[in-house]
């Protein structure tokens, strides 16, 4: 039977990845965080390295991925920090970062994303959002399948948002051909895809001992949001019903990723969604928190690792 009680755990809205990680041994585990050298993905990435991983991190941008690394070596003695070309949209290069990996793979933590951004489209024709916070990270863990099964127990991590409940995944119009395009609806709709790729990930790799979680980090001001102006992030949230939010440190932002990663109170866990290093309940409505229905449905989440399967075909 499967074991279905919330997860719940010490930690808190407040807490940072240092300390969710604490007691905490990594050392002989190799990890990969994307988008590494931004945002919470280099609080991630440090708080894993200073539980002794091996973690590359996988950028666009090489350059600040070097400095990043050089950041989190002399912060945390790990000299274990690689740095490797990964752009998303791209599926050459994401081809390449999985033809190049070699050995296992214990943790994969999808962090890296656009949001709200202006119409954009791949040379495919895919709504950039949709491409790179979804496709790209389900061509490289699909890719890295192999990797992660040969290490015994990995888990991966997938960065969702509280914004998925603007939207579900619109089978019939994804990448916004015949509606008018919405930047927070097709945001929302990618980030409902990485909390469905958990629910069905855990279902298909079950026997390989792959866990897939999602979660929600918190608001935390980086770069994310370079593509939305303030007053309209502040209309956004007096929208949503969390016009009095509180903002997270990076810090505080990636201790749900790091949870997730590393807790030994979630071995075996797959398919659930968290917020503030707890396992969320449903949606309540007129709030940011909790789940939508939709992102957790089993049909829809198989419908669209087909529909992934397909377009990544094409």
């Amino acid at each position: 039977m499967t074991d279905t009680r919330r997860i719940t755990t010490p930690f808190t809205a407040q807490s940072t990845a240092a300390e969710v990680v604490e007691g905490v041994d990594l050392t002989g585990r190799r990890v990969v965080v994307t988008g590494g050298a931004s945002g919470i993905g280099v609080e991630t990435a440090r708080a894993l390295a200073g539980a002794g991983a091996e973690v590359t991190l996988a950028v666009r941008n090489l350059e600040a991925g070097e400095r990043t690394a050089e950041d989190i070596v002399a912060t945390t003695g790990n000299k274990q920090v690689l740095v490797a070309p990964l752009d998303l949209a791209d599926r050459a290069s994401v081809a390449a970062f999985v033809a190049a990996w070699d050995g296992p793979l214990h943790i994969l933590v999808n962090n890296a994303g656009v949001m709200a951004s202006p119409e954009t489209r791949t040379p495919e024709g895919w709504e950039l959002q949709f491409a790179t916070n979804h496709l790209g990270h389900f061509a490289l863990a699909t890719g890295l399948h192999p990797a992660l099964a040969a290490a015994g127990g990995a888990r991966v991590v997938s960065v969702s948002s509280s914004a998925h409940l603007r939207s579900p995944v619109v089978f019939g119009d994804i990448h916004f051909r015949e509606r008018a395009y919405e930047p927070w609806l097709a945001y929302g709709q990618s980030k409902t895809a990485n909390v469905l790729f958990a629910v069905e990930a855990s279902k298909r790799w079950a026997a390989d001992g792959i866990t897939v979680n999602a979660l929600m980090p918190g608001g935390i001001r980086t770069n994310l949001q370079r593509h939305v102006a303030e007053e309209d992030l502040q209309a956004m949230l007096r929208q949503s019903g969390a016009a009095g939010v509180v903002w997270k440190t990076p810090e505080q932002g990636a201790a749900t990723s790091v949870l997730v990663a590393t807790s030994p109170l979630l071995d075996g866990v797959g398919g659930r969604y968290f917020e503030d290093c707890n396992e969320a309940g449903p949606h309540q409505e007129g709030t940011r928190r909790g789940v939508a229905s939709y992102a957790l449905d089993p049909e829809a989440a198989a419908l669209l690792w087909q529909v992934s399967i397909d377009t990544l075909a094409a």
